[in-house]
């Protein structure tokens, strides 16, 4: 299966006094990068997020944002962690000592401050649980909306694959035609200088000509690399450098195919070839 690197999930997930939610957005990157937009309360399980996250993506620049929604209530009272207060003066009185100018902290300053005010939430183990359950779905939605995105560039792809068999097969009755266009031309011209045809010398300037003009290696790699781009395509194996490495090799035939051109024919189905293979590469910079 052919997966995007780009997709997004939103999920939510109610807990003991609050509410869990979760965004992951996901665009293209030629590595795993991943960037986090955490809630205070959330900050130390980052890690465990982000090996989850590891785990089910090999590509892309992700943004994960984890916030925790307390519920309110008219019955609730905040509570304040009286450890922290004492360790919050004792660092305002330090820190004091080396900067006597600076103002002390505002009641808005110390309810702001991180770990004062206590969270009547869940247990630390089963919120642990909680948001790596949540984090989970979250993946699984993430790659549902990946591999729809896919889909839709695996079909793209496919069919600019299409087109260039089409014109890979329209170059190749064409090459029989050209040898014995040159021929007739070459006959006329020795006939014209000479008032003799030496059919020695035409028969030699023919197999230099055909030699010149032979793309069958070509064409046979072209088929050969388009039938592996259908391979990995169809393959469940991350894809995203492979065919962007046989897009360049599909380039380097098309070019090849030009550079031998001895007709307006071969030289647009080259510059086709081109235009499609460019296609088919800014395609295949957003799969994984």
């Amino acid at each position: 299966m052919i997966f995007s690197m780009t997709g997004y999930a939103a999920l939510e997930h109610p807990i003991e006094n609050a509410t869990l939610l979760l965004e992951l957005r996901a665009v293209n990157s030629r590595y795993l990068d991943v960037h986090f937009k955490l809630d205070e309360n959330l900050r130390s399980l980052e890690p465990a997020i982000r090996e989850l996250i590891s785990a089910q993506l090999s590509r892309g620049k992700i943004e994960c944002k984890l916030n925790l929604m307390q519920a309110t209530s008219a019955h609730q009272t905040e509570q304040l962690d009286e450890a922290a207060l004492q360790q919050l003066v004792i660092m305002q009185a330090k820190a004091r000592l080396h900067f006597p100018q600076s103002r002390e902290l505002s009641v808005a300053d110390i309810l702001r401050w991180p770990g004062v005010l206590l969270n009547d939430f869940a247990s630390d183990d089963t919120l642990v649980e909680d948001v790596k359950k949540l984090v989970q779905q979250g993946l699984q939605a993430l790659n549902d909306s990946r591999a729809r995105e896919g889909e839709k560039l695996k079909n793209l792809v496919l069919e600019r694959l299409t087109q260039i068999e089409q014109l890979v097969e329209k170059v190749k009755p064409l090459l029989p035609e050209l040898t014995k266009a040159y021929q007739a031309k070459l006959e006329a011209k020795l006939y014209e200088s000479l008032k003799n045809i030496d059919q020695e010398r035409i028969a030699q300037e023919l197999v230099l000509f055909a030699q010149r003009i032979d793309v069958d290696e070509e064409l046979s790699r072209l088929t050969a690399h388009i039938s592996e781009v259908k391979r990995i395509l169809n393959s469940s194996a991350p894809a995203g450098k492979r065919l962007d490495f046989l897009m360049q090799e599909l380039n380097r035939e098309a070019n090849t195919l030009g550079s031998k051109s001895v007709s307006v024919q071969t030289t647009q189905v080259s510059m086709e070839l081109k235009v499609l293979i460019e296609q088919i590469r800014e395609q295949i910079q957003n799969i994984e």
